[in-house]
């Protein structure tokens, strides 16, 4: 049986998720990262990107798209921009935020490229998702 850790993510609506895991996978500024109970105690911000919440029987997906994760050694806080769970996402809207910033780094005028960057990694990561 896999040591748990308690797991909570907050977005700025809702206590997102709340319980325990064994193994949690996420994308920070510094690279993927996979985390186990009795981490070093770590706090980094995150990318747009899947977050894979692994128990024993199950690993559930979300979209989480931005924020910061604290790690402690025995509890882990995830404070998301935003968070999805896959059938809450419009796949159809995505594809076409995907399409519109993809257009917007293509012209590179007069835009924010920054923002268009952000927007093109949270429509990626609602996308992938649902896969």
């Amino acid at each position: 049986m896999a040591e748990r850790f308690e797991l909570k993510i907050i977005s700025p609506d809702e206590v997102f998720y709340g319980g325990e895991g064994t193994f949690l996978e996420f994308v920070s500024v510094e690279g993927e990262m996979g985390v186990y109970q009795n981490h070093i105690p770590l706090t980094t911000i995150l990318e747009p990107c899947v977050m894979k919440i692994h128990n024993e029987s199950e690993v559930k997906k979300a979209a989480i798209l931005g924020g910061f994760v604290e790690i402690q050694k025995d509890k882990i806080t995830v404070l998301a921009e935003d968070a999805q769970w896959p059938e809450e996402i419009d796949v159809e809207r995505a594809k076409k935020a995907e399409e519109r910033a993809k257009e917007r780094l293509a012209k590179k005028d007069g835009i924010d490229v920054l923002r268009a960057e952000v927007a093109l990694k949270k429509a990626i990561a609602r996308q992938n998702a649902v896969k």
